[in-house]
Formats: structure tokens, sequence, C-alpha cells
């Protein structure tokens, strides 16, 4: 039998906490979650402390160099996820037609994804599908996992460091990553390149190459070429690294598939080493703890099939 303090508690709750509250634990801190909301920090403290008040336990400990989630707040968190994804999906439930698959499909995906059999199924989705409607939103693989984890999203599809627990990951492709330069630069056009002439080179990259991050290898890579430590340029998008090496800032990685058609054009030269080049898993990943609709359901079962039945090595781009 519930407590009279528990039969008040949904009744007296703001609900807009625990999202705030949500965003504090995915962003690892009030900061953070204050510049992300567009918010300032004392309002964001402010809603938890009157949450912490609501809830009767501490759910965050904080000081300057600490930032910890309690046991009580990992249980609220939990709860938090499952809570905001049965109220984002209730429009598209209840506007499920049983005659005709209809509804809404929502992705977000690291930048500049190019796979052909995703292309290809999704084709064909579509195709069979013509009440269903798409929104396609770019973001970092962090976010990304962050927005599937909070049911804010149908599917993800980022890199990853490692399996992530809560989620379903499957390898949706792979792809390999070789160096380039801009047309500007010394060593574009040139034929039989020394991987010794690249030495001492700046070089840009992406937010994600950090050690031990997703694109480890690619860190690897520029070390082997020797180009100079520190990165001259960064973005988290592929478009805006590509344009960075370009414009001649330094010597950059890309997938080497997606770069092909820029060499093609002469508007990018692939520099050494040409073989045994770092590999990238990309990931499609759900939320197992979410009821997907229809057309999410059917969606997501047309890309597993195409991962059970297409062999890896079919889906991994090399150029």
């Amino acid at each position: 039998m519930l407590r009279p303090f528990e039969q008040r508690f949904p009744f007296n709750l703001d609900w807009n906490l625990l999202r705030t509250f949500m965003v504090v634990v995915d962003r690892k801190g009030v900061s953070r979650a204050a510049d992300f909301l567009g918010l300032k920090q004392p309002t964001i403290s402010s809603a938890l402390k009157r949450l912490e008040d609501a809830a009767g336990h501490k759910l965050i400990e904080r000081s300057p160099a600490r930032f910890r989630v309690t046991r009580a707040g990992k249980i609220l968190y939990d709860e938090c996820l499952s809570v905001f994804g049965t109220v984002s999906r209730l429009p598209s439930l209840m506007a499920a037609e049983d005659a005709e698959l209809a509804g809404h499909i929502s992705i977000v995906s690291a930048s500049h994804v190019v796979s052909p059999h995703l292309d290809e199924v999704l084709g064909r989705f579509a195709a069979s599908h013509p009440g269903v409607t798409y929104s396609i939103v770019v973001a970092e693989s962090a976010e990304v996992i962050g927005r599937v984890r909070q049911n804010q999203a149908s599917l993800g599809i980022c890199l990853l460091s490692e399996p992530v627990k809560t989620l379903d990951c499957r390898i949706l492709f792979r792809e390999n990553f070789g160096l380039y330069c801009g047309r500007g630069h010394r060593l574009f056009g040139r034929k039989g390149i020394a991987l010794s002439e690249l030495r001492g080179e700046p070089s840009v990259s992406f937010q994600t190459e950090i050690e031990h991050g997703p694109l480890d290898s690619v860190t690897r890579l520029r070390a082997k070429a020797g180009l100079t430590p520190g990165l001259k340029g960064v973005s988290p998008n592929l478009t805006e690294v590509r344009r960075m090496i370009s414009a001649g800032i330094g010597i950059g990685a890309l997938p080497v598939h997606v770069a092909s058609q820029d060499v093609a054009h002469g508007l990018l030269w692939q520099l050494p080493p040409y073989s045994r080049l770092p590999e990238v898993d990309i990931f499609l990943i759900t939320n197992p703890r979410r009821t997907p609709t229809p057309p999410e359901a059917a969606f997501i079962g047309m890309i597993d099939e195409m991962i059970d039945t297409v062999p890896l090595a079919e889906r991994s781009y090399s150029a």
C-alpha cells in the first residue's frame, strides 16, 4: 500500500524537472546542461534542488572536481528514460492505422554517413509505405547515443568506442580512412610520395578523434605519418573537416569511399599510406526499452534483415 507521500508524489511533481535532470546526467554537469538547454547555471541548479526536495533523496553529488550520480539518482534516471520515451511516442502510437502503415521515423546520425546499403533499404521502404514521413538530424556520436537513450529518435547511426550496454548496437557498415591534402598543398598531384615526406605537416581532424575513442585508429595513422602533434583544425562535421583540408589548413583523414569523388574531381589528393588503412565501424543503435511504432518496427526490421543477409565484407567500403 502506498504511503501518503508516495500517493502525492506524482501529482505534486513538476515533470519538467525530470527532463532537466536527464540532461544534467547525460551532460555530466550542471554547466554543460545549462549550455545545452540554453539556460543559466543557477536555473539548472535550482531545478535540481527542487527535484531532490520533491524526491526526498540526494540525486547528484557535485563539487568543482567531482560529479557523481547517487544510487537514487541512477534509479530515477533509468525511469526517466522510460517515461520520456513513452510520452514522446504517444502521438505516433495513437495515429497508427491498421489499413496502411503510417507515422513518422526519426533518425539521428553522425555527419556524412555514406552507405549504399542503407540508402537502398530506405528507398525500398519509402516506396512500400508512402504514408510514412521522415526526419534526419545530424549530431556528434555522443549526442546520437544520448538521443536514442532518451527515446528522442527511432534509431541512431554513429561511431562507438565500444557497444553501449543499454542499447542494441549492430555494425551497419565499415569504412577505411586515408590521408588527404587540398589542391594548394605542395604534395597535391604528386605520385610516388614517400611517407616520410608528410613528417612535420599540420593536420586537421574530427572532434571525436581522442585517444582510445572511436577514431583512435585515425590518431595512430596521423602518428605513423609523423604529422605535427596537436590539431590545427577540429570539427565534429565531416563536411567541415573536408573544407579545412581543401583550404590547406592541414592534412586530414577522411573515409576513402567518401573522398573518392573529390579526388576524381581534382579537389583532394590521397597521400600515403595506401594500404592497411584504419578500419572504422559505423553502428546502427536502437533502444530495446522503446516500444516502436508500426513504421519504426517495420523499418528497423528491414535494416536488420539487410545486416543479417549481406556479409560485412560487402558492407565494408574501401573506395
